[in-house]
């Protein structure tokens, strides 16, 4: 109880100082949704200024942080500038299918880079450990974008085999021939990210696997007689997965930050698209609602991996 508590009041602080930072930013940036000619050329600055009232926009730096932010505590983002409804609402309607893409990429980056990363480890340089680290370090450095359009062009333009943009091309019905479909457009997105995420964490996997090898009880066990079946279940992973657990936790961001080239590139209607849309109209308080987002998700997957860690081994104290 005393680690939970530590970790929400470090949870507030942390995301009052986000806050403060990305308002700041927000505010500092060229430009604003509002600027002469943007909403209208034959607006007038009269109309400008009552908008800007009507926004709360009028009144001193300061005093829109301290109200916006009393106004997120209760989830209360505002209201956008662009399509006058409410940014918690709009934000709801698109964070679904963009944690749905990006749990079940974490899922299978989680479990392809702990098999890789560890048979390379127990099979050191052979040409399987040659060619998973040829693999990962191609992973590693690949852009998504750059391998996004490349599949496009294989597999959407030139053969015709999966869909180039968008989530259905049936009605919503309920039927299994939806959810099919559905699964169907999702195969090169989620490819993408599952490719882009294995590089790092298999490499990671693999060092770590490699040092515990060297470890004196891993020597006594085998000696001991004990098999290697035993010795992975029992020595080996128990020792992977905090430090595992830890870059998981830390690799949440990544839900909204990696979402916004790949939903862009194949038109998927999440927070991704949201955040390129809201930057490129100005729209700062969809900006602001997702980066609070991004910083919630953060500190909320970091104290997660800290209580999981704290059930693995009690000892640990999350310091």
């Amino acid at each position: 109880m005393k680690l939970l508590a530590r970790k929400l009041v470090y949870l507030f602080i942390m995301l009052f100082i986000i806050s403060l930072i990305s308002f700041i930013a927000i505010n500092a940036a060229p430009n604003s949704f509002f600027a002469s000619g943007e909403l209208n050329p034959n607006i007038t600055p009269e109309s400008i200024e009552q908008l800007k009232a009507i926004y709360g926009l009028d009144k001193p730096l300061y005093v829109q942080f301290f109200s916006w932010f009393m106004a997120i505590l209760h989830l209360d983002f505002g209201i956008s500038f662009a399509s006058g409804s409410m940014v918690k609402d709009e934000i709801l309607s698109r964070i679904p299918i963009t944690l749905t893409i990006n749990i079940i990429a974490m899922v299978f980056i989680f479990v392809i880079s702990l098999y890789l990363g560890i048979k390379s480890a127990l099979n050191k340089n052979s040409f399987f450990d040659r060619f998973s680290s040829q693999l990962s370090l191609l992973s590693f450095s690949m852009p998504s974008f750059y391998l996004a359009l490349l599949l496009v062009l294989v597999f959407a333009v030139n053969f015709e085999i999966l869909p180039i943009a968008g989530l259905h091309s049936v009605p919503d019905d309920g039927s299994l021939a939806y959810y099919l479909d559905f699964a169907w457009h999702l195969i090169l997105p989620i490819s993408i990210m599952i490719f882009g995420g294995i590089g790092s964490l298999t490499l990671y996997v693999r060092s770590l696997t490699i040092e515990i090898l060297k470890s004196d009880y891993i020597f006594f066990a085998k000696a001991r007689g004990i098999d290697d079946k035993k010795i992975l279940k029992k020595f080996i992973l128990p020792n992977l997965y905090p430090p595992i657990i830890t870059m998981l936790g830390l690799s949440l961001p990544g839900i909204i930050g990696g979402s916004v080239i790949l939903e862009t590139i194949f038109s998927i209607d999440g927070m991704g698209l949201l955040f390129f849309q809201s930057a490129l109209s100005h729209d700062y308080p969809v900006i602001m609602g997702i980066l609070i987002i991004g910083a919630f998700l953060t500190l909320i997957g970091n104290m997660i991996a800290d209580l999981v860690l704290l059930k693995l081994n009690p000892n640990f104290d999350g310091k």
